[in-house]
């Protein structure tokens, strides 16, 4: 009986799997394309997850030596010019206060002005993305971090920026639920439209 169950799974899943498939040929920049659908997702996460949080608990971290939610607010939007500066020619201009400002005083800004600096980088890397295709993701770009610089793969600053968001949104997720909130993507997702 079990082994009916495996067989008919075996035959179903592919078959399943091809529907969700799109019916055009090739998709162009496939790999690009997937850093992009990610980092979006990722942007939009952490967006609703820091709007979420209250102000009062910016200055929030669970032990002393972990980072504030304010600190990882500033450090996204740093972290978003120093890996989106990488993905093409188009770089960012930022004001003096967001490049000579510590990143400890940065952390202790308004609520109001830590997301709209995150937004901003946010729509810079939004931005910046449209100017790679997969032929480019293989080129070397130059990496410059704490006044030094260095050239890398591209492909390593995109496949970075996904990781470091991914994991910020961890931390703010295990922050959320600490002071029971419930972090975006445990939310109950709408039920789908019926035909």
């Amino acid at each position: 009986m079990k082994i009916s169950y495996v067989v008919l799974l075996a035959l179903a899943l592919p078959a399943g799997l091809a529907a969700q498939q799109p019916a055009a040929g090739p998709q162009a920049n496939p790999i690009t394309t997937v850093f992009r659908g990610r980092t979006m997702a990722l942007q939009r996460n952490l967006a609703q997850a820091l709007d979420s949080i209250p102000e009062r608990l910016y200055p929030y971290k669970p032990t002393p030596v972990q980072l504030s939610v304010g600190y990882i607010a500033q450090h996204l939007a740093s972290d978003n010019y120093t890996f989106c500066n990488a993905f093409g020619d188009m770089k960012a201009t930022l004001p003096a206060e967001d490049t000579s400002t510590p990143d400890s005083v940065k952390a202790t800004w308004p609520k109001a002005k830590l997301m709209e600096k995150l937004n901003a980088s946010f729509t810079f890397c939004e931005n910046a993305f449209a100017q790679l295709d997969d032929a480019k993701l293989a080129e070397q770009t130059t990496l410059s971090f704490r006044g030094q610089s260095r050239q890398v793969v591209r492909a390593n600053m995109v496949l970075g920026h996904v990781v470091d968001m991914a994991d910020h949104y961890s931390q703010l997720a295990n922050y959320m639920r600490l002071n029971n909130m419930v972090p975006p993507t445990a939310l109950p997702r709408p039920a789908p439209a019926r035909p």
